[in-house]
């Protein structure tokens, strides 16, 4: 039998036992490569080192293939896993990493495999060194230093220096919160330039979402400061009295601004990380007792669940998450949303977990629901939580895509996602830096989880 080109390399070396320790073979799968939106149909991935070697086409000349391991991938669909780029890292005052190694499985049992943690403390630039390293499984951690905000900033020198050491300590991203002022949010701006790490966050309102923009911010989490910036120049915001989120002034928006803001956004080239559900759980009118009720609040400490009851509660008792009240500013998000994205604003998948009823993991399905009920394709979906993080990150190619040569991180579901986004609710099995999780791998460390917070 002849063989040709690049396939003849590889099953030369396949059969000349030039195979490493772990290397695995997956068979019989349709990849969706998210490198445009054809599916290649019939194929094995060769997997070795964490990387991806080779994606073969299967066919009756195919040569016989095998590896370390060899899994049978039955006709399903693999594709690049998600991003949740706005996640929490659980921080215990005892020192116990307990929550945050379950968190890890919780994200890898709902297919996500990149998690940039928003709040960063000193005990996450460990646990990134143990996950990236292989020491301890779980998806791939970028994490944000501590938060800049009116409680930690005290002056534009303070600021700046705040800068320095986090980037001295190892972080890879500052988190801004509101508190901060103008000229210290230029401070940060000009060290962070300077030093050579990203920022983002909050919106702060004595710096605007046009001086937010001016100063770099890489993300704007939350669409944050957006509706600020198109309420009329005159109105005085009352933060005591405008709501979560301003909410309560929705209806002195003035769209005709919009254009404008979406050219600055553009021009900047800030990425947004809209956090769709955390409005709809958090801020939403649905009764806190009925997420208390959802399947995925197992996984988490009773304790902290009916914190997030009591705290949503306090908002229901107050009058603030009235439905005539709510309604109108989800709708105005959505409709945001979706302008920002059809205009070209890059997306970054997140749904703010754990947070307020949003499980880590299971929170990204529920954003992507609520990104396709506001009306944005499954292919573009998709892309939020692989191409564009990676794209965000600075690591196109290295990660966001099924190729050669990029690393071995890919999700096995039933469906084809780009026809039904709920084949992704139900991973099958799991490439994680070159090590396979069968279903049956994520299923035991979920029954473990929920174990370990069983109701008495």
């Amino acid at each position: 039998m002849k063989f040709k080109g690049v396939l003849f390399g590889v099953f030369a070396w396949l059969f000349a036992g030039g195979l490493l320790a772990q290397d695995i073979l997956v068979m019989n799968v349709n990849v969706v490569t998210m490198d445009g939106e054809e599916v290649l149909e019939n194929q094995a991935i060769y997997v070795s080192d964490g990387k991806i070697k080779e994606i073969i086409a299967l066919g009756p000349q195919t040569p016989r293939m095998s590896a370390d391991r060899v899994v049978d991938g039955g006709g399903a669909f693999v594709y690049p896993g998600l991003a949740e780029f706005h996640a929490h890292l659980p921080v215990a005052d005892d020192g116990s990493t307990q929550l945050q190694e379950e968190s890890l499985w919780l994200y890898l049992a709902n297919g996500v495999l990149r998690i940039r943690s928003m709040l960063g403390h000193p005990s996450h630039v460990d646990l990134r060194r143990r996950v990236n390293s292989g020491e301890m499984m779980g998806p791939r951690v970028f994490i944000s230093g501590p938060s800049f905000n009116g409680n930690s900033v005290s002056s534009p020198d303070q600021a700046a220096q705040m800068v320095r050491d986090q980037k001295q300590a190892g972080y890879d991203h500052l988190k801004i919160h509101p508190g901060v002022e103008l000229d210290e949010m230029w401070a940060i701006s000009k060290t962070a330039k300077e030093v050579k790490i990203p920022f983002g966050g909050h919106v702060p309102l004595a710096v605007g979402i046009d001086n937010a923009l001016a100063s770099g911010f890489k993300s704007v989490e939350h669409m944050d400061g957006y509706m600020e910036g198109l309420l009329p120049e005159d109105l005085v915001i009352d933060p005591t009295t405008s709501g979560p989120f301003n909410l309560k002034l929705v209806g002195q928006v003035q769209l005709e601004k919009l254009p404008a803001l979406i050219e600055e956004t553009l021009d900047q080239g800030t990425y947004i990380a809209p956090t769709l559900t955390l409005f709809d759980r958090y801020f939403g009118y649905i009764p806190a007792e009925e997420f208390r009720k959802a399947p995925e609040m197992k996984y988490l400490p009773g304790p902290l669940i009916q914190q997030w009851v009591n705290t949503k509660k306090q908002l229901e008792r107050a009058g603030m998450l009235d439905e005539a009240n709510v309604a109108p500013y989800l709708a105005f998000r959505r409709q945001l949303f979706l302008e920002l994205h059809q205009a070209g604003v890059p997306m970054i998948l997140a749904s703010d977990s754990p947070q307020v009823f949003n499980v880590p993991g299971f929170s990204i399905q529920h954003e992507i629901a609520l990104m396709s009920e506001a009306g944005m394709s499954n292919y573009e979906i998709l892309k939020t939580g692989s191409v564009v993080p990676a794209q965000y990150m600075g690591k196109e190619n290295e990660w966001g895509m099924i190729k050669k040569g990029m690393a071995a991180d890919f999700v096995l579901v039933e469906k084809n996602p780009l026809e039904d986004l709920k084949t992704l609710q139900n991973p099958k099995g799991v490439m994680m830096a070159g090590q396979w999780l069968s279903e049956e791998k994520l299923k035991a460390e979920l029954d473990r989880i929920e174990k370990n917070h069983e109701r008495k």
